[in-house]
């Protein structure tokens, strides 16, 4: 070991080809390994960078295609789920009554409780409309009297109507003859006109302009 120290301190670097043939042959691996070194960081680095970029670019195509080809077989299945979801909502319009219906519902509405022999003590359709962007609620606060088979058939018989009727914030009271008051508001639905559609949007949109420009 001391002698290979020795040598390698007596080396003349100005001289490499006077060296002694184990450090010319040392020599040239390490310049051999210093030049592949540098053609990786000039040459090799970028290009292996730019062929990671196209592989991944390739992953990203191949699933993007798995994707479509997926949505491209199921295609048929979700056009006829399409058709399927328009058919049901064109069902639930029909159950909405139109404008000029409205009065014709409130009286069923009346019928119905006198029908089962109830009293009213209250029927008061509210004079406006609360409106949505697709449809028109119409409140109707009512207080019947009856016994408590005939309360429930009337709650039957409109949840039975042709057209959508919800009884909301039921409060039910026994009076001094045994008999039961009910209070409720029936709530009527209407689908808007396209006029009436437009008129919505465009106050919601004037309402989203204004708590914009108030922020």
């Amino acid at each position: 070991m001391n002698k290979w120290l020795e040598d390698l301190k007596q080396l003349d670097f100005k001289n490499p080809g006077a060296w002694p043939w184990p450090f010319k042959l040392a020599g040239f691996i390490l310049l051999f390994v210093g030049i592949l070194v540098l053609l990786y960081f000039v040459i090799y680095q970028g290009q292996i960078e730019d062929l990671d970029k196209e592989q991944k670019k390739e992953t990203d195509l191949k699933n993007t295609y798995i994707e479509k080809k997926k949505l491209a077989v199921n295609l048929e299945a979700y056009q006829q789920q399409r058709a399927e979801i328009e058919q049901a909502f064109g069902a639930l319009l029909k159950q909405l009554p139109t404008k000029s219906e409205v009065d014709a519902l409130i009286i069923d509405i009346n019928q119905a409780g006198l029908g089962r022999g109830l009293q009213f003590d209250l029927f008061k359709p509210t004079p406006t409309e609360n409106f949505t962007e697709f449809y028109a609620e119409r409140p109707i606060n009512l207080k019947v009297v009856g016994n408590y088979h005939d309360l429930g058939a009337f709650a039957s018989d409109i949840s039975k109507l042709p057209r959508i009727v919800l009884l909301n914030d039921l409060k039910v009271d026994i009076l001094k003859d045994s008999t039961l008051a009910m209070e409720a508001v029936a709530k009527t639905y209407r689908y808007l006109d396209q006029d009436e559609i437009d008129s919505q949007r465009k106050a919601s949109r004037e309402a989203a302009k204004a708590k914009a420009g108030g922020k």
